[in-house]
Protein backbone atom coordinates (compact mmCIF):
# COMPACT_ATOMS: atom_id res chain seq x y z
CA UNK A 1 0.00 0.00 0.00
CA UNK A 2 1.43 3.37 -1.04
CA UNK A 3 1.83 6.23 1.39
CA UNK A 4 -0.79 8.30 -0.42
CA UNK A 5 -3.34 5.50 -0.26
CA UNK A 6 -2.64 4.97 3.42
CA UNK A 7 -3.10 8.66 4.20
CA UNK A 8 -6.35 8.75 2.22
CA UNK A 9 -7.71 5.73 4.12
CA UNK A 10 -6.75 7.37 7.41
CA UNK A 11 -8.46 10.61 6.33
CA UNK A 12 -11.67 8.70 5.57
CA UNK A 13 -11.49 6.00 8.24
CA UNK A 14 -10.90 8.10 11.36
CA UNK A 15 -13.84 10.50 10.80
CA UNK A 16 -16.11 7.55 9.93
CA UNK A 17 -15.08 5.67 13.07
CA UNK A 18 -15.56 8.85 15.11
CA UNK A 19 -19.11 9.21 13.75
CA UNK A 20 -19.98 5.58 14.54
CA UNK A 21 -18.61 5.83 18.08
CA UNK A 22 -20.50 9.07 18.69
CA UNK A 23 -23.72 7.51 17.36
CA UNK A 24 -23.35 4.61 19.78
CA UNK A 25 -22.54 7.05 22.60
CA UNK A 26 -25.58 9.23 21.87
CA UNK A 27 -27.79 6.14 21.61
CA UNK A 28 -27.18 4.84 25.16
CA UNK A 29 -30.63 4.74 26.79
CA UNK A 30 -29.44 5.67 30.27
CA UNK A 31 -27.99 8.93 28.91
CA UNK A 32 -31.02 10.02 26.89
CA UNK A 33 -31.61 12.98 29.22
CA UNK A 34 -28.17 14.34 28.31
CA UNK A 35 -27.48 13.09 24.79
CA UNK A 36 -30.01 12.54 22.03
CA UNK A 37 -29.68 11.44 18.43
CA UNK A 38 -32.68 13.68 17.70
CA UNK A 39 -30.75 16.86 18.43
CA UNK A 40 -29.13 19.71 16.56
CA UNK A 41 -25.82 18.58 18.06
CA UNK A 42 -26.00 15.18 16.40
CA UNK A 43 -27.76 16.08 13.17
CA UNK A 44 -25.88 19.27 12.29
CA UNK A 45 -22.69 19.56 14.35
CA UNK A 46 -21.52 15.95 13.92
CA UNK A 47 -21.34 16.03 10.08
CA UNK A 48 -19.50 19.37 10.22
CA UNK A 49 -16.87 17.78 12.45
CA UNK A 50 -16.69 14.70 10.20
CA UNK A 51 -16.07 16.95 7.18
CA UNK A 52 -13.49 19.01 9.04
CA UNK A 53 -11.55 15.93 10.15
CA UNK A 54 -11.71 14.32 6.70
CA UNK A 55 -10.02 17.24 4.98
CA UNK A 56 -7.74 18.15 7.89
CA UNK A 57 -6.29 14.62 7.94
CA UNK A 58 -5.71 14.70 4.18
CA UNK A 59 -2.46 15.77 2.47
CA UNK A 60 -2.08 19.53 2.25
CA UNK A 61 -1.85 19.55 -1.56
CA UNK A 62 -5.27 17.90 -1.78
CA UNK A 63 -6.79 20.10 0.90
CA UNK A 64 -5.97 23.14 -1.25
CA UNK A 65 -8.53 22.09 -3.88
CA UNK A 66 -12.07 23.39 -3.32
CA UNK A 67 -13.67 20.36 -4.97
CA UNK A 68 -11.76 18.07 -2.62
CA UNK A 69 -12.94 20.02 0.43
CA UNK A 70 -16.57 19.96 -0.69
CA UNK A 71 -17.00 16.39 -1.93
CA UNK A 72 -14.47 14.16 -0.14
CA UNK A 73 -16.32 14.42 3.22
CA UNK A 74 -19.27 12.79 1.47
CA UNK A 75 -17.29 9.53 1.37
CA UNK A 76 -17.04 9.51 5.17
CA UNK A 77 -20.75 10.31 5.50
CA UNK A 78 -21.77 7.56 3.07
CA UNK A 79 -19.54 5.04 4.86
CA UNK A 80 -21.17 6.06 8.12
CA UNK A 81 -24.56 5.49 6.47
CA UNK A 82 -23.60 2.01 5.24
CA UNK A 83 -22.19 0.94 8.61
CA UNK A 84 -25.19 2.12 10.64
CA UNK A 85 -27.59 0.44 8.23
CA UNK A 86 -25.58 -2.80 8.19
CA UNK A 87 -25.47 -2.90 11.99
CA UNK A 88 -29.17 -1.89 12.24
CA UNK A 89 -28.19 1.14 14.29
CA UNK A 90 -30.25 3.42 12.05
CA UNK A 91 -33.14 2.84 9.69
CA UNK A 92 -33.34 3.66 6.01
CA UNK A 93 -36.17 6.16 6.53
CA UNK A 94 -34.14 8.27 8.97
CA UNK A 95 -31.13 8.29 6.68
CA UNK A 96 -33.10 9.40 3.64
CA UNK A 97 -34.44 12.34 5.62
CA UNK A 98 -31.17 13.48 7.16
CA UNK A 99 -28.80 12.67 4.30
CA UNK A 100 -29.18 16.06 2.53
CA UNK A 101 -28.31 17.81 5.80
CA UNK A 102 -25.35 15.52 6.45
CA UNK A 103 -23.90 16.02 2.97
CA UNK A 104 -24.26 19.81 3.12
CA UNK A 105 -22.94 20.07 6.68
CA UNK A 106 -19.98 17.79 5.93
CA UNK A 107 -19.05 20.01 2.97
CA UNK A 108 -19.11 23.04 5.27
CA UNK A 109 -16.85 21.11 7.62
CA UNK A 110 -14.59 20.21 4.70
CA UNK A 111 -14.15 23.89 3.85
CA UNK A 112 -13.27 24.58 7.50
CA UNK A 113 -10.84 21.66 7.56
CA UNK A 114 -9.22 22.89 4.36
CA UNK A 115 -8.69 26.31 5.86
CA UNK A 116 -7.13 24.86 9.01
CA UNK A 117 -4.87 22.64 6.91
CA UNK A 118 -3.71 25.22 4.39
CA UNK A 119 -3.20 27.86 7.06
CA UNK A 120 -1.07 25.33 8.94
CA UNK A 121 -3.18 25.62 12.04
CA UNK A 122 -2.08 22.30 13.48
CA UNK A 123 -2.62 22.78 17.19
CA UNK A 124 -3.73 19.35 18.41
CA UNK A 125 -5.53 20.99 21.30
CA UNK A 126 -7.87 22.74 18.85
CA UNK A 127 -8.65 19.48 17.04
CA UNK A 128 -9.19 17.63 20.33
CA UNK A 129 -11.60 20.36 21.43
CA UNK A 130 -13.47 20.07 18.13
CA UNK A 131 -13.83 16.29 18.54
CA UNK A 132 -15.16 16.69 22.10
CA UNK A 133 -17.53 19.53 21.18
CA UNK A 134 -20.67 17.34 20.73
CA UNK A 135 -20.14 15.80 24.18
CA UNK A 136 -19.83 19.29 25.68
CA UNK A 137 -22.77 20.83 23.80
CA UNK A 138 -25.14 17.83 23.98
CA UNK A 139 -26.00 18.25 27.69
CA UNK A 140 -26.43 22.01 27.20
CA UNK A 141 -28.89 21.44 24.35
CA UNK A 142 -30.78 18.93 26.50
CA UNK A 143 -31.53 21.76 28.95
CA UNK A 144 -33.38 23.63 26.20
CA UNK A 145 -36.98 22.43 26.14
CA UNK A 146 -38.23 21.57 22.69
CA UNK A 147 -41.35 23.52 21.72
CA UNK A 148 -43.89 21.26 19.99
CA UNK A 149 -44.93 22.64 16.62
CA UNK A 150 -48.32 21.97 15.03
CA UNK A 151 -48.48 21.73 11.24
CA UNK A 152 -51.23 21.33 8.66
CA UNK A 153 -51.05 19.11 5.57
CA UNK A 154 -53.70 20.08 3.01
CA UNK A 155 -54.60 18.11 -0.12
CA UNK A 156 -57.55 17.89 -2.51
CA UNK A 157 -58.72 16.13 -5.66
CA UNK A 158 -61.51 16.76 -8.22
CA UNK A 159 -63.91 13.87 -8.82
CA UNK A 160 -66.53 13.35 -11.53
CA UNK A 161 -69.12 11.34 -9.63
CA UNK A 162 -72.37 11.80 -7.64
CA UNK A 163 -72.14 13.15 -4.09
CA UNK A 164 -73.46 10.02 -2.37
CA UNK A 165 -71.08 7.73 -4.22
CA UNK A 166 -68.04 9.83 -3.32
CA UNK A 167 -69.09 10.09 0.32
CA UNK A 168 -69.59 6.36 0.66
CA UNK A 169 -65.98 5.85 -0.48
CA UNK A 170 -64.82 8.45 2.03
CA UNK A 171 -66.49 7.04 5.12
CA UNK A 172 -65.50 3.44 4.35
CA UNK A 173 -62.47 2.54 2.28
CA UNK A 174 -62.58 -1.11 1.29
CA UNK A 175 -59.50 -3.32 0.90
CA UNK A 176 -56.81 -1.56 -1.15
CA UNK A 177 -54.84 -3.79 -3.55
CA UNK A 178 -51.08 -3.24 -3.72
CA UNK A 179 -51.32 -2.11 -7.34
CA UNK A 180 -53.60 0.79 -6.33
CA UNK A 181 -51.08 2.13 -3.84
CA UNK A 182 -49.53 5.31 -5.27
CA UNK A 183 -47.74 6.52 -2.14
CA UNK A 184 -44.33 6.86 -3.75
CA UNK A 185 -42.56 8.77 -0.97
CA UNK A 186 -43.88 6.65 1.88
CA UNK A 187 -43.05 3.49 -0.06
CA UNK A 188 -39.50 4.72 -0.62
CA UNK A 189 -39.17 5.46 3.10
CA UNK A 190 -40.51 2.01 4.00
CA UNK A 191 -43.62 3.38 5.70
CA UNK A 192 -46.71 1.19 6.12
CA UNK A 193 -49.18 1.39 3.23
CA UNK A 194 -52.97 1.85 3.70
CA UNK A 195 -55.11 -1.30 3.71
CA UNK A 196 -58.66 -0.17 4.56
CA UNK A 197 -60.76 2.14 6.72
CA UNK A 198 -63.89 1.10 8.62
CA UNK A 199 -66.56 3.35 10.19
CA UNK A 200 -69.12 1.84 12.59
CA UNK A 201 -71.83 4.46 11.91
CA UNK A 202 -72.30 7.92 10.37
CA UNK A 203 -72.41 10.63 13.02
CA UNK A 204 -70.61 12.37 15.86
CA UNK A 205 -69.00 9.87 18.23
CA UNK A 206 -68.53 7.25 15.53
CA UNK A 207 -65.37 5.17 15.59
CA UNK A 208 -63.29 4.84 12.44
CA UNK A 209 -60.32 2.55 12.11
CA UNK A 210 -57.75 3.32 9.40
CA UNK A 211 -55.66 0.20 9.04
CA UNK A 212 -52.18 0.15 7.50
CA UNK A 213 -49.66 -2.62 6.98
CA UNK A 214 -47.00 -3.42 9.60
CA UNK A 215 -49.48 -3.14 12.44
CA UNK A 216 -50.12 0.62 12.16
CA UNK A 217 -53.70 1.60 13.02
CA UNK A 218 -55.15 5.11 13.24
CA UNK A 219 -57.93 5.09 15.83
CA UNK A 220 -60.28 7.86 14.76
CA UNK A 221 -63.22 9.35 16.67
CA UNK A 222 -65.64 11.52 14.68
CA UNK A 223 -66.08 14.94 16.32
CA UNK A 224 -68.07 16.66 13.56
CA UNK A 225 -70.29 15.10 10.93
CA UNK A 226 -72.46 16.59 8.17
CA UNK A 227 -73.65 13.89 5.82
CA UNK A 228 -72.19 14.13 2.32
CA UNK A 229 -70.34 17.34 3.23
CA UNK A 230 -67.93 17.19 6.14
CA UNK A 231 -66.36 14.75 8.59
CA UNK A 232 -63.77 15.70 11.21
CA UNK A 233 -62.10 13.14 13.45
CA UNK A 234 -59.50 13.00 16.19
CA UNK A 235 -56.68 10.57 15.50
CA UNK A 236 -54.76 8.37 17.91
CA UNK A 237 -51.88 6.07 17.05
CA UNK A 238 -50.46 3.93 19.84
CA UNK A 239 -46.75 3.13 19.50
CA UNK A 240 -47.07 -0.04 21.64
CA UNK A 241 -49.32 -1.53 18.95
CA UNK A 242 -46.69 -1.10 16.24
CA UNK A 243 -44.00 -3.83 15.99
CA UNK A 244 -40.48 -2.46 16.57
CA UNK A 245 -39.50 -3.61 13.07
CA UNK A 246 -42.29 -1.65 11.37
CA UNK A 247 -40.87 1.87 11.70
CA UNK A 248 -37.64 3.50 12.76
CA UNK A 249 -37.95 4.53 16.42
CA UNK A 250 -37.38 8.18 15.54
CA UNK A 251 -40.30 8.37 13.09
CA UNK A 252 -42.87 6.23 14.91
CA UNK A 253 -46.29 7.86 14.59
CA UNK A 254 -47.59 8.63 18.05
CA UNK A 255 -44.08 8.46 19.47
CA UNK A 256 -41.96 11.10 21.16
CA UNK A 257 -41.29 13.17 18.04
CA UNK A 258 -44.17 12.79 15.56
CA UNK A 259 -47.90 12.52 16.20
CA UNK A 260 -51.01 12.98 14.05
CA UNK A 261 -53.75 14.92 15.84
CA UNK A 262 -56.84 15.09 13.64
CA UNK A 263 -58.13 15.00 10.10
CA UNK A 264 -60.99 16.47 8.08
CA UNK A 265 -62.78 15.53 4.86
CA UNK A 266 -64.81 18.20 3.08
CA UNK A 267 -66.79 17.64 -0.10
CA UNK A 268 -67.42 20.72 -2.23
CA UNK A 269 -69.61 20.92 -5.35
CA UNK A 270 -67.90 22.89 -8.12
CA UNK A 271 -69.70 25.07 -10.75
CA UNK A 272 -68.56 22.74 -13.55
CA UNK A 273 -70.48 19.82 -12.06
CA UNK A 274 -67.44 18.12 -10.52
CA UNK A 275 -66.85 17.65 -6.81
CA UNK A 276 -63.71 18.71 -4.98
CA UNK A 277 -62.77 16.43 -2.11
CA UNK A 278 -60.58 18.18 0.45
CA UNK A 279 -58.52 16.26 2.99
CA UNK A 280 -56.35 17.94 5.57
CA UNK A 281 -54.72 16.88 8.80
CA UNK A 282 -52.97 18.49 11.72
CA UNK A 283 -49.87 16.88 13.16
CA UNK A 284 -47.31 17.71 15.81
CA UNK A 285 -43.50 17.63 15.72
CA UNK A 286 -41.54 17.70 18.95
CA UNK A 287 -37.85 18.26 18.21
CA UNK A 288 -35.30 21.02 18.61
CA UNK A 289 -35.11 21.22 14.80
CA UNK A 290 -38.79 21.49 13.86
CA UNK A 291 -37.81 23.87 11.07
CA UNK A 292 -36.51 20.81 9.21
CA UNK A 293 -38.54 17.95 10.71
CA UNK A 294 -41.82 19.81 10.12
CA UNK A 295 -41.04 20.09 6.40
CA UNK A 296 -40.52 16.33 6.16
CA UNK A 297 -43.62 15.61 8.26
CA UNK A 298 -45.78 17.72 5.96
CA UNK A 299 -44.34 16.02 2.86
CA UNK A 300 -45.03 12.55 4.31
CA UNK A 301 -48.58 13.39 5.39
CA UNK A 302 -49.38 14.89 1.98
CA UNK A 303 -48.11 11.76 0.28
CA UNK A 304 -50.35 9.58 2.48
CA UNK A 305 -53.36 11.83 1.87
CA UNK A 306 -52.87 12.15 -1.88
CA UNK A 307 -52.62 8.37 -2.08
CA UNK A 308 -55.97 7.94 -0.30
CA UNK A 309 -57.64 10.65 -2.39
CA UNK A 310 -56.55 9.02 -5.65
CA UNK A 311 -58.00 5.70 -4.49
CA UNK A 312 -61.31 7.36 -3.53
CA UNK A 313 -61.46 9.17 -6.86
CA UNK A 314 -60.80 6.00 -8.88
CA UNK A 315 -63.47 4.04 -7.02
CA UNK A 316 -66.06 6.83 -7.12
CA UNK A 317 -65.69 7.37 -10.86
CA UNK A 318 -65.65 3.64 -11.60
CA UNK A 319 -68.91 2.71 -9.85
Amino acid sequence: MSGKTKRFLIAIGIPTLYAVVLRLFFGIDTWMDLFSVMSITFLFLLPIIVGTLTVYLSPREKAKRIAYRVFTPWISVLLFLVITLALAIEGWACWLMILPVYLLASSIGGIIGGYLKTQKISDRLNISFLVLLPILIGPIESLIESVPGTYKAYTYIDIDAPTERIWSNVTRVHEIPVEDDKGYLTRMLGFPRPVKAELNFEGVGAYREAIFTKGLVFHETVTEYIDNRRMTFDIKAYPHEIPSTALDEHVVIGGDYFNVLNGTYELEKLPNGLHRLHLYSNFRMNTTFNFYAGWWGKWIMKDIQNNILQIEKKRSEAN
